[in-house]
C-alpha cells in the first residue's frame, strides 16, 4: 500500500537534517542542476518551487529571481529550508506548507519547478498537479524527477516501488500538452530520471489549455543529461 501524504511527510521530517548530505549520486545532483538552468528565471520572476524540500532548487534561483516561493508538506524539511536561507541571508524566498494539488499559493508567478517529488504522485494525482500549475499561468515548468524512458530493469530500479509511483515520459508529456504546454526540452540524465521543460506562449490572459491529439508517447531520451547518477527519495 502507497503511502499517505502525512506519512510521507514524517518520512522526511525525520530525515530532513542529513538529507543534504546524503542526496550525492551523479544523476541526482545533474538533475537539479539541470532543473535550475532550465529555469533560468528574469529579474522580475516569482517562481514557484514546488516540492521544495530543504530548499535546494529554490536558493539557487533566488539571486536571479525577483522571489521564490517554496512550498512542501514537510515540516522538518521546511524548518531546514528557513535555516539554510537565514544563514545565507537571502531574504526573497518563502517557505511554507503546499501540495502539487493545493499550492498554498495565488498570487502572480512565471516559472514553476520541481525536482524529484513529483514520482510520489499517482498518474492520476500527477494529471491533477500539472492542471493546478497550468491554473497558475506560468509561461514555464521545469520538471525534474524519476521518470521512466524505456521499460525500467526490475532488477535495478531507481526508485522504492513502496513510496513512489513514476510515470512515462510520454504520461507525463500527454498531461501536459493537454493543459496547454509546449515541450521544449526533454534531457534525459539515466534511464529513469530527467528533466521536462514545458512552456506556454502568449500573454498570460490568452494562455488557455488545449486539447492536444498530438502522439507523444515516445520514451526516447533526447538529449544526454550532463550527469550519470542519483538518489531516490
Amino acid at each position: 500500500m502507497k503511502k499517505t501524504i502525512e506519512e510521507h511527510a514524517d518520512r522526511f521530517s525525520a530525515v530532513a537534517e542529513s538529507y543534504d548530505d546524503e542526496q550525492d549520486s551523479q544523476e541526482y545532483l545533474a538533475c537539479a542542476d539541470l532543473v535550475v538552468t532550465h529555469a533560468d528565471p528574469e529579474s522580475d520572476d516569482v517562481v514557484l518551487d514546488l516540492g521544495t524540500g530543504t530548499g535546494a532548487i529554490a536558493l539557487a534561483l533566488a539571486p536571479d529571481a525577483a522571489r521564490v516561493v517554496g512550498r512542501d508538506i514537510s515540516a522538518g524539511m521546511l524548518d531546514r529550508a528557513r535555516e539554510k536561507a537565514a544563514n545565507a541571508e537571502i531574504d526573497t524566498v518563502a517557505f511554507g506548507e503546499g501540495r502539487f494539488r493545493e499550492p498554498n499559493y495565488d498570487g502572480s508567478v512565471g516559472i514553476v519547478t520541481s525536482n524529484f517529488a513529483m514520482h510520489h504522485l499517482s498518474d492520476a494525482e500527477k494529471r491533477e498537479a500539472i492542471a493546478t500549475i497550468a491554473d497558475l499561468n506560468p509561461r514555464r515548468f521545469v520538471l525534474g524527477d524519476v521518470m521512466f524512458f524505456g521499460t525500467p530493469d526490475p532488477g535495478e530500479p531507481f526508485y522504492s516501488p513502496e513510496v513512489d509511483d513514476p510515470a512515462t515520459v510520454g504520461t507525463l508529456v500527454d498531461a501536459l500538452t493537454d493543459e496547454g504546454f509546449v515541450l521544449t526540452t526533454v534531457e534525459g540524465v539515466h534511464d529513469q530520471v530527467g528533466v521536462l521543460v514545458a512552456e506556454r506562449f502568449g500573454e498570460s490572459s490568452e494562455r488557455v489549455a488545449v486539447d492536444s491529439g498530438a502522439d507523444v508517447s515516445s520514451n526516447e531520451p533526447a538529449t544526454g543529461g550532463g550527469g550519470d547518477g542519483a538518489q531516490q527519495d
